[in-house]
């Protein structure tokens, strides 16, 4: 009679719990304990019941008072009850999800069985859900990490710890656990696969996005544990040592590379991975041009050979290591030749991917009606990575700036949106229109371009970034141009490259494949640069008052011997003259290379200067002023640096080439009004370089003509060349429209 009692008890009990009337579930498990005290599991439901009413402290008196009865035998065998009890209604409220309630239930049971590893794992997903980032920093605490390493007596969902890690590595990834944490899971994975498919995404994400190549690195080389031969890795790896300027590793790491690369695709990124650390580090001029000897051939290769698996062809590696070679020599139509045979490849590849997936990106036809309605208000997309601190950045801002937002409905998309404190790219996102903050997904990028019905999309990076080239391939525009960001990248799918009257040579449309647009003054023109309080001083660097001052400020990637040997000859005749060199590189190695060439040269050591990088812009610019004169690098120019060297009035001196990389300082200097120091030889170079270090009346005309050209000069006017600009793009629209008509007219 008393166990029918009980026992309906226990289903009107179980009836209170499900409606959430936890007090009167209670009183009823109080009464059924009053008669049957020894029935263990009534004090794990009673205690469960006062935890879900908040009064834990009640909760865990309930649940600890039988334990003190008993024995060593039994103590085990309920604790293991009461855990399995908890577990249960922590497993109901997460499919309810009530997180709060199952993250309460789940700290119990921690503190009832420390060791169930499974719980913490449960615990890590419930905190990052409701964002209880803290409980975090107590997992070292808690053993986590302790007991995934002893691998003893440890019964672990491999798939909770997987989720665990993504969980880490999606909401906390610059956390200073997640290292630890994935080299104890390491043991773990029954396939590298997996593991892959998590790390390499979030190195990807830390290392670009949150900009920690060096964290990024130490992730990837936790995965080389489980495949030491992992090519895709190794190649991202050998980015992110670059990246952190840890040369040597970066150049090991891509000569590995290029040792594991069977297809011929392989080979050229690997190759383009060595040249990219080479250049990087500066000084490695023999490796670099034996690399250059060996890119050229592999080119060739690829470009006869027969038609590649699409997989291998739709690497989206096939253009950038072309950037290396303008740095080099200045050849370009050799250069054009083979690289606008392996962007055509490239193009091919891409659409056939983007179709094998369901994509064909096709433009309406222009009928009167549309030109009437559309050419009111062109949608004018710009998209690039660079819209942050870049030089890129800092060039293009004014044409955003100036843009006459009552003719263009302006769209902006950010390729892989950095999230980092960076004022310029807020600025961007602020002024640039429609923003568009996106990944590093090109047919996501793609398909966003194609549904805001883009009528010029403006590319800033050419092949300086894959995952831009790999979009405008895919032409979500029916007009597609390139502008700034550099050469032009020979895709086929580009139909204009901006240039001006200067920047290209009258016959370089002989060996372009995009239409070269010439804008009638300048390619580029900015307002100004902001400039800040200078950091340094002659004393400073112990350089007489009275000497004259030659400077290079540029990266790595820009030093030629052979212009290094011209600066080195004009600083030899130039009596009392110091050459300062500033720019990205590893420093001894940029310092034995300067170092080599002087000797060779005549030129004492003590008259060369190395100068720290300065992370400020704007300090960047004041400091300038300390130079007398600027020494241009050939055959790669500058261009931020060549503005900023005209904006602060210094002379310049400039060696003319044929290629567009060689000729923006040429270009820059006509538009503002200077041609003292524009050397169409090797010769002229030099003495242009001797003659502004000897001539100081000429130095001081130079840098009055450099003031004066602020108020006059096309360079220094932004929004005149804003309305070139635009001018441009209605007359490509009009030019694309027309055609359409004429199509429709002839019947095609």
């Amino acid at each position: 009679m008393i166990t029918d009692i009980i026992y309906n008890w226990q289903n009107q009990a179980e009836e209170y719990f499900i409606q959430e009337k936890y007090l009167q579930a209670a009183k009823l498990y109080e009464q059924a304990i009053a008669i049957e005290p020894n029935t263990i599991s009534y004090y794990w439901r009673l205690g469960l019941l006062m935890l879900l009413q908040g009064q834990e402290t009640e909760a865990q008196m309930t649940w600890m008072l039988p334990m003190t009865e008993a024995d060593e035998e039994q103590l085990p065998i309920w604790i293991n009850e009461l855990v399995q009890v908890l577990q249960r209604e922590a497993e109901r409220r997460e499919t309810l999800v009530e997180y709060s309630l199952a993250w309460l239930i789940r700290q119990h049971i921690r503190e009832i069985n420390p060791s169930c590893i499974n719980n913490l794992l449960q615990i890590v997903i419930l905190s990052i859900k409701l964002e209880k980032l803290e409980e975090i920093d107590y997992l070292n605490e808690w053993g986590l990490i302790e007991r995934l390493t002893a691998k003893e007596n440890i019964e672990i969902n491999t798939e909770l710890l997987i989720q665990v890690l993504k969980e880490f590595l999606n909401t906390v990834p610059l956390h200073p656990i997640n290292l630890n944490l994935i080299e104890a899971s390491l043991p773990y994975f029954s396939d590298p696969h997996q593991c892959f498919s998590i790390l390499l995404p979030a190195a990807l994400k830390i290392g670009h996005t949150l900009r920690q190549p060096l964290l990024a690195a130490s992730l990837l080389k936790l995965h080389l544990r489980l495949e030491p031969d992992n090519v895709e890795i190794l190649r991202h790896l050998a980015i992110f040592y670059q990246d952190s300027r840890n040369y040597s590793q970066g150049i090991e790491t891509a000569k590995l590379c290029y040792s594991l690369s069977e297809g011929l695709a392989d080979k050229i990124f690997a190759l383009h991975l060595l040249l990219r650390g080479l250049m990087s580090a500066g000084g490695y001029w023999q490796e670099i041009c034996e690399t250059c000897q060996e890119l050229e051939p592999v080119f060739q290769q690829f470009i006869k050979a027969e038609r590649i698996p699409l997989e291998e062809g739709r690497i989206l590696r096939l253009l950038t290591p072309s950037f290396a070679i303008p740095h080099i020599k200045d050849a370009p139509a050799d250069f054009r030749a083979i690289h606008n045979k392996v962007a055509e490849i490239f193009n091919n590849y891409i659409q056939a991917f983007a179709q094998s997936e369901g994509k064909k990106y096709c433009h309406k036809n222009i009928n009167n009606q549309d030109l009437f309605s559309r050419s009111n208000k062109l949608k004018i997309g710009y998209i690039s990575y660079a819209l942050r601190n870049h030089s890129v950045g800092w060039l293009a801002r004014w044409l955003f700036h100036h843009h006459d937002r009552d003719k263009f409905d302006i769209h902006t998309y950010f390729v892989n949106y950095q999230l980092v404190d960076d004022f310029l790219q807020d600025w961007y996102a602020e002024n640039a229109g429609n923003a568009h903050k996106l990944g590093m997904n090109a047919l996501e990028i793609a398909d966003q371009i194609y549904q805001d019905e883009i009528d010029i999309l403006i590319d800033l990076d050419s092949i300086t970034l894959d995952i831009t080239s790999e979009v405008m391939a895919l032409k979500p525009a029916p007009i597609q141009v390139t502008w700034l960001g550099w050469d032009a990248s020979g895709i086929p799918a580009i139909d204009y490259f901006i240039a001006d009257p200067y920047v290209l040579p009258d016959d370089a449309q002989n060996y372009y494949t995009e239409k070269i647009w010439r804008l009638p003054q300048t390619y580029i023109a900015v307002d100004g640069f902001e400039v800040g309080v200078p950091t340094l001083r002659r004393d400073d660097l112990d350089i007489p008052m009275d000497a004259v001052v030659y400077l290079s400020a540029q990266r790595g990637y820009k030093r030629h011997p052979e212009t290094t040997k011209w600066q080195m000859q004009i600083i030899k005749q130039v009596p009392n003259s110091y050459f300062l060199i500033k720019g990205l590189s590893e420093e001894e190695t940029i310092k034995r290379f300067f170092y080599q060439i002087a000797e060779e040269e005549g030129v004492d050591f003590s008259r060369l200067r190395f100068l720290p990088i300065v992370h400020s812009e704007s300090v960047h610019r004041a400091n300038l002023g300390i130079a007398d004169i600027v020494l241009d690098t050939f055959p790669y120019n500058g261009a931020t640096t060549t503005l900023e060297t005209l904006w602060m009035g210094i002379p310049l001196v400039t060696r003319v080439g044929e290629q567009f990389a060689a000729r923006n300082s040429y270009t820059m200097m006509m538009n503002a009004g200077i041609t003292e120091g524009i050397a169409w030889t090797d010769e002229e170079y030099i003495e242009w370089g001797i003659r502004l270090g000897k001539d100081e009346t000429l130095r001081q005309q130079v840098a009055l003509k450099l003031k004066a050209s602020r108020q006059t000069a096309p360079l220094w006017n932004g929004k005149q060349f804003t309305r070139e600009m635009e001018k441009a793009y209605q007359q490509m629209w009009e030019n694309y429209s027309g055609s359409q008509l004429y199509g429709i007219k002839q019947g095609f």
